[in-house]
């Protein structure tokens, strides 16, 4: 079904659902929605199954001319949203009607937003999945970015007998100086000094900040003498931390399989959601934790949407 036309497609808004897997082997990434917690939040306010496909808004929103009745939730960075030029509240399902427009704005804080439609965004599945891989031109929405004149469809499903909202108390602040926690390795063993720096300096988000990784700014993570700057290529996860030639850090993400350099850290899973809401100028303090300690958060992360679902989704 016909859903949206596009009007204005935004700096950079595409199509992802919960990532595509088993293929980073043929060097297809994962892709999929940077900040898993917004994305199924999204899902849940609009009551979907929670791998349907949304739409992640990158720092400026879009402008859409509503072609059929359904119910939408925005949720992510905090943004400006208006249907037919009046606020509408983020966090929350709305109705939308054959006629309206709705205009999601730049954002204030935060770097994305996500936009749940009833019965989820309908693109062709590919691999398993409907996100997309621009580097690619895999998935999504003709393999790209939105542009005007795009038609966006929905799946099927039932609309809402009301809206929905989260608790306030469970809504994300989004912060410019974030504390990202890692763990060490996998090859730690590279540095020593460089390890006290990472975990003891500043770093700031530089322009060079995409889907694909972050680069970082700050002092000098320095390899120990002896050992080499760089490795054997090999494969990668969301979350590491590469140290290149120069010692500035490179923080993985969703669109990348194989890397050459050291990674002397890894970002636990629950943190990039937090990395995923930085923008270009904030900074990052990393902060050492065990695989225990990641292991606990990560179950403490689980609960939390467990409870979502049931409690603070009223």
């Amino acid at each position: 079904m016909d859903l949206f036309s596009v009007l204005t497609p935004g700096a950079y808004t595409t199509v992802q659902d919960n990532r595509r897997y088993g293929y980073q082997q043929m060097g297809i990434p994962l892709s999929g929605a940077l900040d898993s917690f917004s994305f199924n939040v999204a899902n849940m306010l609009v009551e979907n199954p929670e791998n349907c496909a949304v739409l992640e808004i990158t720092i400026m929103g879009c402008r859409f001319e509503v072609l059929n009745e359904a119910d939408v939730a925005i949720t992510g960075a905090q943004i400006g949203v208006t249907l037919n030029k009046r606020p509408a509240e983020c966090w929350s399902s709305f109705r939308v009607k054959s006629g309206d427009i709705l205009e999601i704005k730049q954002v204030k804080s935060g770097c994305r937003a996500y936009l749940a439609v009833t019965g989820g965004i309908d693109v062709p599945e590919v691999m398993g999945s409907r996100s997309t891989y621009v580097g690619g031109s895999i998935g999504g929405y003709l393999g790209r970015p939105l542009k005007q004149g795009d038609i966006i469809k929905r799946g099927k499903g039932l609309l809402l007998k009301q809206a929905r909202h989260l608790s306030p108390s469970v809504i994300p602040q989004y912060s410019s100086n974030t504390v990202i926690h890692a763990v060490l390795g996998p090859q730690d063993e590279f540095f020593d000094e460089g390890i006290k720096t990472l975990f003891e300096s500043e770093f700031m988000i530089t322009a060079k900040a995409d889907r694909m990784g972050y680069r970082l700014q700050g002092p000098e993570i320095k390899h120990r003498a002896e050992m080499p700057k760089s490795i054997i290529s090999e494969p990668s996860v969301p979350g590491g931390v590469q140290i290149p030639a120069d010692g500035q850090p490179i923080i993985l993400l969703v669109e990348q399989t194989v890397g050459g350099y050291t990674k002397i850290a890894t970002v636990i899973s629950t943190d990039l959601c937090k990395i995923a809401q930085a923008t270009p100028g904030d900074t990052i303090c990393f902060e050492q934790v065990t695989l225990e300690k990641a292991h606990a958060l990560y179950h403490d992360r689980q609960n939390l949407m467990k409870e979502i679902e049931k409690k603070h989704i009223i």
